[in-house]
């Protein structure tokens, strides 16, 4: 196989009177850089576009949410959390309440939607301490409530400033402003608003009841596990959904966009490939004289096989290398100076979002690319291990 190989290197590297083959060799190794650089880029910001979110929709809610057919009151909350709390992957329990109310600013109405929390529990299932960029969580209590960013800017609203809410059954309330946070989800700043647990009871018209409870684990990745071992447990009256329920269909959307983007780029080094077989093709056309001789002095159709097998890898795997650096580089560069910018209202976040995973990302990619590549060698080898001695030499 070293034969094999320095003969392969040599042809590849060697200086021909015949430019016009090193030309084709130099656009093969081109688009295959091209190919792996673009799935790489791409790659890496769908990931990065999926690991963003998942960070941001767990930092809105919890990993899994329990709610029942009916109200939950006072009573049935302690019992719950004597039932939850042992769990060895639970380390937050938060109660909240969930519905719908209308903000009247001036002439302006506008509907959000409500969760009113427990200002001393909520910090341990939810990110939202970290979101608030204004005033503070603690400041929450009873008559006052925490908006979004965008919520804020909307309605031109500060700290301390007076809301008007309506709730569902009509009645008017008077909220102080608490707080303003800032999640990075356009969506959530705009829509979602917080108050004081008994606010929102008395908002809705449900006192001394809540309608979900909010459950932190360890490890988000075990939400499924967990929630199957909880259901056993609590019986049939509760519903636990994790967070990957909750988003599943946006999930699986982005799933499938990263794998149709996956076969798209495939193409260009698909195309690449065929540069490679015509560079195959027109080299065993002109090495015809030296695969003669090489059959002549011993070598087997199987070594001339490996020579034009190993020349393709080679080209293949330079594309390769160049086009894995290049998209390295142009990732890191994305990362660190965010030079593409987004409409913040119609992406969630103002830049493009890069995370590169060399399993299973990078390394299918290159595993695609040495793939195509050598299937690509497949019939330029076999027509050069087909020449006989004496038909190569015929006309030398």
């Amino acid at each position: 196989m070293r034969t094999e190989l320095f003969i392969s290197w040599r042809y590849l590297v060697t200086k021909r009177k015949e430019k016009f083959i090193s030309l084709i060799s130099v656009i093969s190794i081109l688009g295959i850089a091209i190919g792996v650089t673009a799935l790489i880029v791409v790659i890496g910001v769908m990931t990065g576009f999926d690991q963003d979110l998942r960070e941001k929709i767990v930092g809105n809610y919890s990993h899994i949410t329990l709610t029942s057919y009916k109200p939950i009151d006072n009573i049935e909350y302690e019992n719950l959390i004597k039932r939850i709390g042992p769990h060895e992957h639970v380390k937050g329990i938060s109660p909240y309440v969930q519905g719908q109310m209308l903000i009247k600013e001036g002439s302006r109405y506008f509907a959000v939607g409500l969760k009113g929390i427990d200002p001393l529990t909520e910090g341990q299932v939810t990110k939202i301490n970290k979101y608030i960029i204004a005033g503070s969580l603690d400041n929450l209590s009873e008559g006052s409530i925490i908006i979004g960013k965008e919520l804020a800017s909307y309605f031109g609203l500060g700290l301390n400033s007076i809301i008007q809410v309506y709730s569902p059954t009509g009645k008017q309330h008077a909220l102080k402003v608490a707080g303003i946070f800032n999640s990075g989800m356009y969506d959530y700043d705009l829509n979602l608003v917080f108050t004081h647990l008994k606010t929102a009871q008395t908002i809705l018209g449900i006192p001394n009841q809540i309608t979900a409870v909010a459950i932190k684990l360890d490890n988000l990745y075990l939400a499924d596990s967990v929630r199957k071992a909880l259901s056993q447990d609590l019986g049939f009256n509760y519903n636990l959904k994790t967070w990957m329920e909750a988003n599943q269909n946006f999930f699986a959307a982005l799933k499938l966009e990263k794998l149709a983007m996956f076969v798209i780029l495939t193409l260009i080094i698909l195309v690449a490939s065929f540069n490679i077989i015509s560079t195959l093709i027109v080299l065993v056309v002109d090495k015809t004289k030296d695969i003669g001789i090489l059959r002549s002095l011993g070598m087997s159709s199987a070594g001339i096989r490996r020579i034009f097998t190993v020349q393709g890898l080679l080209i293949g795997a330079t594309g390769t290398l160049i086009g894995a650096i290049s998209g390295f580089g142009l990732c890191v560069l994305l990362k660190k100076y965010q030079f593409v910018k987004l409409p913040q209202d119609i992406y969630y976040l103002n830049h493009l979002p890069v995370s590169i995973q060399l399993w299973p990302d990078v390394t299918l990619i290159i595993l695609a690319a040495m793939a195509i590549t050598l299937i690509s060698t497949i019939y330029p080898a076999y027509k050069a291990a087909r020449f006989e001695p004496v038909e190569a030499l015929r006309y030398e």
